[in-house]
């Protein structure tokens, strides 16, 4: 039986590049295309079940892509996201990931890294272009060490798990990568939200990243 295609939708204020994208999700083999949108607001309006990916540029008129992509998951929580933008910003990355963005990708990239970025964030990775993951690990080095006892929140093991969330891999290889269970994998990931008082795996990865607690 062949696989179920991955539901796409997109939000891009530029009519051209939104279809592009549109174009090219549509007819690639394994994808679908189930809406594209010029806004946030527009695609809340009009998107009645939830993709499995969304991407979404972060320049938006109206609501940002940084305000939009809370709202969105707030409604969508099954849904993943990817943010698209033509520049590297900082504080727009990190708040982009606290608000619930799973992925960033430069619009500059060729399709297949796009469309391997959908894949990859659909099966529990958190995909980043290497230009922005570089920017992103230099502006957490200048951040304050974290307070002493925070580092003594996770277990060894958790710390592992959440390092390995960090590099972006998903639970699976995450599992195999430590020799454990996906069920184990999952136990240890609940415990961590818990802890670290947060419920997705984009939250986790940013209070890590800001708190530097791998």
């Amino acid at each position: 039986m062949k696989p179920k295609p991955i539901s796409v939708a997109i939000i891009e204020d530029e009519k051209e590049v939104r279809k592009g994208f549109s174009f090219i999700i549509e007819n690639t083999d394994g994808f679908e295309c189930v809406g594209d949108f010029k806004s946030y607001e527009e695609a809340l309006n009009y998107l009645s079940s939830p993709p499995d990916v969304l991407l979404s540029d972060i320049g938006l008129p109206g609501m940002s892509g940084v305000e939009g992509v809370k709202l969105f998951r707030e409604k969508f929580p099954s849904s993943a996201v990817i943010m698209l933008t033509v520049y590297s910003d900082d504080d727009k990355i990190f708040q982009s990931i606290c608000n619930g963005a799973s992925g960033y990708v430069l619009k500059k990239e060729p399709p297949a890294k796009i469309l391997d970025a959908i894949k990859e964030v659909h099966s529990g990775g958190a995909p980043m272009s290497s230009e922005i993951a570089m920017r992103v690990l230099t502006a957490f080095r200048t951040l304050s060490p974290p307070k002493p006892e925070v580092n003594n929140v996770l277990s060894r093991r958790e710390e592992e798990i959440l390092q390995e969330l960090v590099k972006g891999n998903s639970y699976k290889s995450t599992a195999d990568h430590l020799f454990i269970s996906i069920h184990t994998v999952r136990f240890h990931i609940r415990s961590i939200y818990e802890k670290l008082h947060v419920h997705s795996k984009s939250a986790a990865v940013a209070k890590a990243l800001k708190d530097r607690l791998v």
